[in-house]
């Protein structure tokens, strides 16, 4: 798609993750609104949202935008105070990607790759302009100028907030350009949020990288760690897009949530089940909360200690142990050997 074909229009129904929808309702409530109010038509409750449950969908979150932009006061700048919100550690394994990755470049390329696992409702894609700078272009949301103008502020803010995560704080694009005009009285906010004055009322909104950073190592990067998480983004997303059994959704449930994987309860409220419809569907499939849970963590464990990006006591608190003795045990349940041993017979 590129940007001459007008404004994009996302499919209503194609997962979103939950986090994110839960970032705008509690940004609703900071502003005095209740989370009923914030959540009129989305179809979705609190629960919903705060009891671990993976994914919300297009369709809602967009509903929940419009609520905001509904109860804004005039001059605010909701959207760019959402963009803050959003994390390397809002969008899980994506943000492992990101941060393990080589370079800035790098981290670009697998970022848009795999832009489908985060709350971006604009459909960014990377260009090279006319002076050989790499440029990352939003499209324009198919919706109303206030709500559009929220969707844009939302993302490109959030694109800010992660290259700070990713690089440092005070990292800054070389220009930000966007393609609508700022409220009055609002200017100053945008150039707040990215420490240079934007252009407005541009052909495109888009952020230009300063060539320095591009080539810039990051502090975590790590090729076999990188390898991994960036299988798992794809293996996510051909699971979304497979929807290939309960086992799948669940699984989509656990690696959202690694450091603290859901119960049996929490997976039945998620996916709108009871508990023992649940255990009798994943029984059909031949397994259980309790199995998917262990070959999600058995499966990470074991290729992050061969990877030797981290140490045991790491990927012990990556997989949601509290003590590293607890993982130890595990490790040696699920794979027969101890950590120790694994690593000496797998070495490369």
């Amino acid at each position: 798609m590129t940007v001459d074909e007008g404004p994009y229009l996302p499919d209503p129904d194609s997962p979103r993750p939950a986090m994110g929808t839960l970032l705008l309702v509690r940004l609703g409530v900071e502003h005095g609104l209740t989370a009923d109010e914030v959540l009129t038509g989305a179809r979705l409750g609190m629960d919903d949202l705060e009891s671990g449950r993976s994914e919300s969908t297009t369709a809602a979150e967009q509903q929940v935008i419009r609520n905001l932009v509904a109860a804004a006061p005039p001059g605010t700048t909701w959207g760019l105070d959402a963009g803050r919100r959003y994390h390397l550690t809002t969008f899980g394994i994506w943000g492992f990607a990101l941060v393990s990755a080589a370079t800035v470049q790098e981290a670009v390329d697998v970022g848009l790759r795999f832009i489908d696992l985060t709350s971006a409702l604009t459909a960014p894609y990377a260009d090279v302009d006319e002076d050989g700078d790499l440029r990352m272009v939003f499209h324009d949301p198919a919706e109303p100028d206030d709500v559009a103008r929220f969707i844009v502020q939302r993302d490109v803010t959030a694109v800010q907030t992660i290259l700070e995560e990713v690089v440092g704080r005070g990292a800054r694009f070389k220009q930000v350009t966007f393609s609508h005009h700022p409220t009055p009285g609002t200017a100053a906010r945008y150039a707040e949020a990215f420490g240079v004055e934007p252009e407005f009322g541009a052909e495109r909104t888009s952020v230009v990288f300063d060539p320095s950073l591009l080539g810039e190592r990051l502090p975590q990067a790590d090729e076999h760690t990188s390898a991994l998480a960036q299988a798992q983004c794809r293996d996510l997303l051909d699971r979304r897009q497979q929807r290939a059994g309960l086992a799948g959704q669940v699984r989509d449930l656990i690696i959202a949530r690694l450091r603290r994987p859901p119960s049996v309860l929490e997976v039945a409220a998620a996916l709108n089940l009871s508990e023992r419809t649940l255990r009798r569907r994943l029984a059909a499939e031949e397994t259980s909360v309790r199995i998917l849970t262990d070959e999600v963590r058995a499966g990470l464990a074991a290729e992050l200690l061969v990877s030797r990006s981290l140490t045991v006591a790491e990927i012990a608190d990556r997989l949601g142990y509290v003590e590293v003795s607890s993982f130890s045990q595990a490790f040696r349940r699920w794979h027969g050997v101890s950590a120790r041993t694994y690593l000496a017979e797998h070495a490369p």
